[in-house]
């Protein structure tokens, strides 16, 4: 009994380390051939694709066991399954041939993974005020490539000067963030917080330009 129980406790640590790695690849391996199934379904399947898609979700399949582990190590998955997940939505569009269509695609994916960090806060309340701003501004950005998809799918149709809402809201998010720091005392408080009203007031005032079509 003795011996099993040490075969057991020496297998168990190598079994939970491979879990993650077998839960990814298994993800990627799905996702791959969910993409090219409805490719070749769909009439638009170019085969070449392939050696583009594939690495891409290997790619982003290591990323996988990196943030399973959490600690400074997430960040690094964090990054990595970004990039995978980006070249994978390259390769899909590459796949179907409607890259033309689908740019904005492109827009919307990075700015959400910037945006996916806001959790992450810092422990000085100027960089997380820094940090706070730049990932709700990759948000607005994201809701920017949307709206671009929609107009180039021709689900909605909009006047000219509309990009103007999403100026005045990132100089909102911008001006927002410079109130919340006037509750923190800090050195070069009143200097940072000027760094960022000047910007977020010409924003605003520019996106309402746009808007109006002055």
């Amino acid at each position: 009994m003795s011996v099993e129980a040490e075969r057991m406790s020496l297998s168990d640590p190598y079994s939970r380390s491979s879990r993650p790695w077998l839960t990814s690849l298994a993800v990627a391996g799905l996702a791959c051939a969910t993409v090219a199934t409805a490719a070749q379904g769909s009439g638009r399947f170019h085969w070449w694709a392939v050696f583009i898609l594939i690495p891409a979700a290997l790619i982003a399949a290591s990323g996988g066991p990196l943030l399973a582990r959490g600690g400074g190590r997430a960040f690094a998955g964090y990054v990595i399954a970004c990039v995978g997940t980006l070249k994978f939505a390259v390769g899909a569009l590459l796949m179907f041939g409607v890259m033309g269509r689908g740019w904005p695609l492109l827009v919307v994916l990075p700015c959400l993974a910037v945006a996916g960090t806001y959790g992450w806060r810092a422990a000085h309340p100027l960089a997380r005020g820094l940090h706070r701003a730049v990932a709700l501004l990759a948000l607005t950005a994201a809701l920017l490539g949307l709206t671009l998809q929609l107009i180039r799918v021709e689900l909605i149709h909009l006047k000219t000067g509309w990009w103007g809402v999403f100026l005045m809201l990132a100089g909102v998010i911008v001006l927002g963030n410079a109130v919340e720091l006037t509750r923190h005392r800090m050195p070069y408080r009143l200097q940072a917080i000027t760094l960022l009203v000047g910007p977020a007031v010409v924003a605003i005032l520019l996106g309402l330009r746009f808007l109006r079509g002055w």
